[in-house]
């Protein structure tokens, strides 16, 4: 009864085989559709046992038509549904083997970069190479040998679709991990993303970082200046992740350079705060005037500084040492950015209750009215603020002694 009830398999399986070499792309679709439903989740032998021991000769074709094919998208998902069956079976070794042997990998990098291909197709391939990721290190080192980390990234930055994004993400963060080799390559490409036009894959580039951080050990100082032009955003999502980067590098080499950029940025360049002429404009479209970037930047290093004080005195005192309390003076009187003023006085507020020598510099400097104004209600000191009293703020001549000596 064995032997008969196997002849039949075979049968059924060649028969399979035979339709597939001949069938038009409609039959092979309808094979691929029926394959994906019937055998999801299943294990290398059971697909072996399905296929009667010949599943590397189905296995073979659907690589060979996927080589031809991917570049005109011809019924690709399908393709790479199936082929992620064979790659994710436990115990299915062989088809990972038989996948790679054929080049494979390269084959689906190649899909994820294509301009034609759709996202739902590239996201398919993102998870088809996760499951050779997971395979093991060797695998992770194939996929990374082939320029994987490159092609990875940037998918991620170009993609407008955000499940293709979060499958980019997840990949390159698996690659960082158990891949002593490469986790370097994939830490410098998630800082070279950091500069990108999307937002979304700025804030998973930042987010990701706060992982592969700890593994690599060793802050490279080339994330510095993308992470603090990543503060100029307008999406307060890429804000935070930004804002927790920097508290995490904190604890690395890093940190001195962070701190000094922080400071520096809230006395913007004087080239960078000029406004277009208004003549450019044209008077007859209604426009909504968006702040200008070193703006909305100066605001989020004020807040930046106050969230890194609080949460160190070591940190506050390295900050004063830096000259914070001038420029966080400076930053309160920029009229032109209400958030900014708002910013610097509640982290300026924080430093003159923390801080005697803080405090007795500050009311110095402002005059004793605009100083019980200011600790009175830091929040709201910009609504009631003169130009007067923004000018005080804007000239202060606060330079703690003792610190440092010298000029702006």
């Amino acid at each position: 009864m064995g032997s008969a009830k196997q002849q039949t398999q075979i049968s059924k399986i060649m028969n399979l085989l035979q339709e597939w070499d001949k069938g038009s792309k409609p039959t092979r679709t309808k094979i691929l559709q029926d394959f994906i439903v019937q055998n999801q989740n299943k294990t290398g032998p059971e697909l072996e046992q399905e296929f009667a021991q010949a599943a590397s000769l189905f296995l073979a074709r659907l690589t060979a038509w996927l080589r031809l094919t991917y570049m005109l998208g011809t019924c690709l998902n399908e393709q790479l549904q199936a082929l992620s069956i064979f790659l994710s079976a436990s115990s299915g070794h062989k088809f990972l083997a038989e996948f790679l042997e054929v080049g494979g990998v390269l084959t689906v990098l190649e899909v994820i970069g294509l301009k034609q291909a759709n996202e739902k197709d590239k996201a398919q391939a993102l998870r088809l190479l996760h499951c050779v990721a997971n395979a093991g290190r060797k695998y992770k080192e194939l996929i990374c040998e082939s320029y994987g980390i490159r092609a990875i990234a940037e998918c991620l930055a170009k993609s407008k679709a955000e499940e293709t994004q979060d499958c980019a993400r997840n990949l390159l963060e698996t690659l960082s991990q158990g891949n002593p080799k490469f986790e370097n390559q994939v830490y410098k490409g998630l800082i070279a993303l950091l500069p990108c036009t999307s937002p979304k894959a700025q804030q998973m580039a930042a987010q990701t970082l706060r992982v592969v951080q700890p593994i690599v050990e060793t802050a490279n100082p080339t994330i510095v200046d993308p992470l603090l032009n990543l503060l100029r955003t307008l999406h307060l999502e890429v804000q935070y992740e930004a804002i927790e980067l920097i508290k995490d590098l904190m604890l690395y080499e890093v940190q001195d350079d962070l701190l000094q950029g922080l400071v520096h940025l809230l006395r913007p360049a004087k080239e960078d705060m000029i406004k277009k002429p208004d003549i450019l404009d044209d008077p007859d479209v209604p426009q909504m005037k968006a702040p200008l970037p070193v703006f909305v930047q100066q605001a989020a290093a004020a807040k930046t500084i106050g969230i890194l004080a609080r949460e160190s005195t070591e940190l506050a005192e390295k900050l004063i040492q830096k000259r914070v309390v001038h420029n966080l003076m400076y930053a309160m009187g920029n009229q032109d950015y209400a958030d900014s003023q708002r910013q610097a006085c509640i982290s300026l507020e924080y430093l003159c209750r923390t801080f005697p020598v803080v405090d007795d510099h500050a009311r110095d400097a402002m005059g004793d009215v605009l100083y019980e104004q200011f600790m009175h209600d830091p929040e709201s000191l910009y609504v009631s603020m003169n130009p007067v009293q923004a000018d005080v703020l804007v000239s202060n001549k606060v330079n703690i002694p003792g610190l440092i000596e010298g000029t702006e």
